[in-house]
């Protein structure tokens, strides 16, 4: 694959992504809703390491860190850091019974609302930094 495919195949999986995560919402899965979010944005930030490096990403589940090295973290406004911040526990305590029962208290229906609304926000606003 060239640099343009693999781009568009990281982009094509954060798609994919969003359309899982709004099918669990409907199902009230919010957990899962949370990690795919984190899915949508971690991928994005693979597709943007890929435009502005044009190199394979850091095999990484850190949006902090993705963002950081592919330069895009001085762009990020505070509140988009702290949303990222807010998102990697979504992936990894999530996978361990002792933390999904807290996390499952944690996201309610109207938190995890807010977490897809501003996953979709981020994701666009990646997205239309990378022009081909």
């Amino acid at each position: 694959m060239d640099e343009v495919e693999k781009i568009e195949y990281w982009l094509d999986l954060a798609e994919y992504d969003l359309g899982v995560a709004e099918s669990l919402f409907r199902d009230k899965k919010y957990l899962y809703v949370g990690f795919f979010c984190h899915l949508i944005i971690e991928k994005t930030l693979k597709a943007y390491y890929w435009y502005k490096l044009k190199s394979e990403p850091p095999f990484t589940h850190n949006l902090v860190l993705l963002a950081d090295k592919s330069g895009l973290i001085t762009e990020l406004t505070d509140e988009q850091i702290r949303f990222l911040n807010m998102l990697i526990p979504l992936n990894i305590d999530g996978r361990y019974p002792s933390d999904k029962q807290l996390l499952m208290q944690q996201l309610t229906e109207d938190r995890i609302i807010d977490i897809l609304n501003q996953t979709k926000s981020l994701q666009k606003w990646i997205k239309g930094l990378i022009k081909f």
